[in-house]
């Protein structure tokens, strides 16, 4: 297990520990069930473990994804739904396998994108976007489609980025877990069951996110050096 996981810090521990009673706190007092509870800690497991390069990332995330894409269902957030089962889950084998195949020394070989990239990478989101939103408009049961089509544009353009072990994939999940924060206020605001879960599982991951941008520049700098 210490191959894929490695050493936690101080700052790693405190905030897992942190989030991990607040949900214990939420799940007792909305009688949430014991479902949602172990879909918010492998979620918070998996991004940790990705801000650390680490493999075991895809095994937690694998779990949460198929979960997540349950919740997202019975919300009616079929956009979640179809980014999950169609796409998270294979890209959690095929994450899996290119990270295992770029480690240099247990280490996993991090990237950097050139200015090019990440330009294209924006116009590729914005695009992407308000095509998708504007589909998902046509759905009878579809809630906050444009928000809906954001968060499904980036976690699909933040995963590929991820695969591809580039570091500039957490300046796009904290836009993402932002708009995907908005989006779980906007559902409990509607009366979601799952709400306030769902609101701190993607904060842990906002403050993961801006976490894994400062971990993984210093990986790349190292690369370098």
């Amino acid at each position: 297990m210490k191959k894929y996981t490695g050493s936690w810090n101080l700052f790693e521990i405190a905030w897992l520990v942190l989030f991990t009673l607040i949900a214990v706190g939420f799940t007792v007092l909305s009688k949430d069930s014991f479902f949602g509870f172990t879909v918010f800690i492998t979620g918070v497991l998996c991004v940790v473990l990705a801000a650390k390069g680490k493999l075991m990332s895809y095994v937690f995330g694998m779990y949460n994804t198929v979960g997540y894409a349950y919740l997202a269902y019975i919300n009616g957030l079929f956009g979640e739904v179809m980014l999950n089962l169609l796409f998270f889950v294979p890209m959690n084998i095929v994450g899996f396998y290119l990270w295992k195949n770029n480690l240099q020394g247990g280490k996993l070989s991090m990237r950097q994108m050139e200015l090019r990239g990440m330009f294209l990478v924006g116009v590729i989101c914005i695009a992407g976007s308000l095509l998708l939103g504007f589909g998902l408009s046509f759905i009878p049961e579809q809630n906050s489609p444009y928000i809906d089509a954001i968060t499904t544009v980036l976690s699909i353009v933040a995963t590929i980025l991820m695969v591809r072990r580039f570091k500039e994939q957490w300046l796009v999940y904290i836009v993402l877990n932002m708009f995907t924060v908005l989006l779980w206020v906007i559902r409990t605001l509607d009366g979601s069951g799952e709400g306030l879960l769902m609101i701190v599982m993607w904060s842990a991951y906002l403050v993961n996110a801006a976490y894994g941008y400062y971990n993984w520049n210093k990986g790349v700098k190292e690369a370098l050096a």
